[in-house]
């Protein structure tokens, strides 16, 4: 213990460790890397799917028939989920009742089912990975506990053998032990946290799409559209 700095620094920590427990952190910095990475995913891909449904939801509050709803170009928009959405109840608009006539509403109900479906579609693409998350969130901690719990073991076994409990002895396995814990709780807690902002922004978007679904419906439903 001649140099503190160094024989408890990070990498001295890692390197003087039980091979069990570099299993453990090792695995542990995946998962967080891992992590990190479906975390930048799913807030870059929500935040271009707010900007879609801002920009569809103030098309739709200027439409007044349903070739208002088209692009520019004349076609439907399909960028972003949203524009999906409202492609799939454009192309529905425009297919014939089969096989008998349908009421007015019976067309509005067709065309929303549709663009829910596109929807339902979006969303599970937008969720893929999340579960991972919530997954190292609630795994993370006890699995560095294990390393933890692992390494003190280690150290016991250590004191035992060296029949000496000065701090220069036990003070290495331990800190050992307990950076498992720390490289536990540096994994969850990112990911938890991620997790609870990623389902509250999906929810969110769920109800400004199952919105913009009703108002963009009740526009498709007037007349049929032309191809």
């Amino acid at each position: 213990m001649s140099d503190p700095a160094v024989s408890l620094s990070v990498v001295s920590l890692f390197m003087h460790a039980d091979i069990v427990v570099k299993g453990v952190l090792v695995l542990l910095l995946a998962a967080s890397v891992w992590s990190w990475a479906v975390i930048i995913d799913k807030l870059w891909r929500l935040a271009a799917a707010s900007r879609s449904v801002q920009a569809h939801e103030a098309r739709v509050a200027a439409a007044n028939s349903a070739p208002d709803l088209m692009a520019p170009s004349g076609r439907p928009d399909g960028g972003g989920p949203a524009g999906v959405v409202l492609s799939a109840g454009w192309i529905e608009s425009a297919e014939a009742a089969w096989p008998a006539p349908e009421t007015l509403g019976e067309r509005r109900e067709r065309i929303e089912r549709a663009m829910r479906l596109a929807l339902g579609a979006e969303l599970r693409r937008l969720e893929a990975r999340l579960p991972f998350l919530a997954t190292l969130g609630s795994a993370a901690p006890f699995i560095g506990l294990f390393g933890t719990v692992w390494g003190i073991m280690r150290s016991f076994t250590g004191i035992a053998a060296a029949n000496n409990t000065s701090l220069a002895v036990v003070a290495p396995g331990i800190a050992e032990a307990l950076f498992a814990t720390a490289m536990g709780l540096a994994a969850a807690i990112p990911a938890v946290v991620a997790y609870n902002k990623i389902t509250v922004d999906l929810g969110r978007f769920a109800g400004r799409m199952n919105g913009l679904i009703g108002r963009s419906g009740s526009i498709l439903s007037r007349i049929p559209s032309e191809t």
